[in-house]
């Protein structure tokens, strides 16, 4: 695992391709997650594209603390991502819908448009995608109200649209994770070009 940091990308994590947890492995995952999330007293709130729901099923299947997800944004059109979560359409023009900095604004945006305290976004190609667009590429961003961010960058390669839905559930799980330990870089918000 690689880590790279910057002013324009506050951590970027590039990771392997292995094996994606199955269902049950996913839902203890989620519920460690959640648990983590009710110490801290902290609200979740998702934004996906490419996964189309399935992080907002995994911590809302969670008996006792799916109270703990405030809301999810199923977000897989351009149009949806500007229209529910706010992403300037330039910026997903200029930097690709699969991008860092289309992951971190709809971390963002999922923040701005709910009441959760912590937000994750995942957006790639789950299967094959265009000519000049890498299958199994997934870009998942964390971020909480007090201006922490985590961002990955996953090249989890071809191998067909379910593994790589499961391995970027997988990563926004760790993410949340993460982010819920108090790790992850200050950052600018989208678009904010000063300084």
């Amino acid at each position: 695992m690689t880590a790279s940091t910057g002013p324009t990308d506050p951590q970027s994590e590039t990771i392997g391709s292995d094996m994606p947890d199955g269902a049950e492995a996913l839902l203890i995952r989620a519920e460690n997650v959640l648990k983590t999330a009710k110490k801290s007293k902290k609200r979740i709130a998702s934004a996906e594209s490419c996964t189309g729901g399935l992080l907002s099923s995994l911590l809302t299947d969670i008996e006792g603390h799916s109270g703990l997800f405030e809301r999810g944004f199923a977000t897989y059109s351009e149009e949806a991502k500007a229209e529910l979560l706010g992403i300037d359409p330039i910026v997903i023009a200029r930097h690709g819908a699969v991008s860092r900095e289309v992951a971190v604004a709809m971390a963002q945006g999922a923040l701005d448009n709910s009441r959760a305290d912590i937000a994750v976004s995942i957006t790639g190609f789950a299967g094959p995608a265009g000519r000049r667009d890498e299958e199994g590429l997934v870009h998942i961003a964390a971020a909480s109200r007090e201006g922490a961010l985590i961002h990955r960058e996953c090249h989890f390669g071809p191998r067909g649209r379910e593994d790589v839905r499961l391995l970027a559930a997988r990563g926004a799980l760790e993410l949340l994770g993460e982010i819920l330990a108090g790790e992850g870089k200050p950052f600018r918000i989208a678009g904010d070009d000063n300084g």
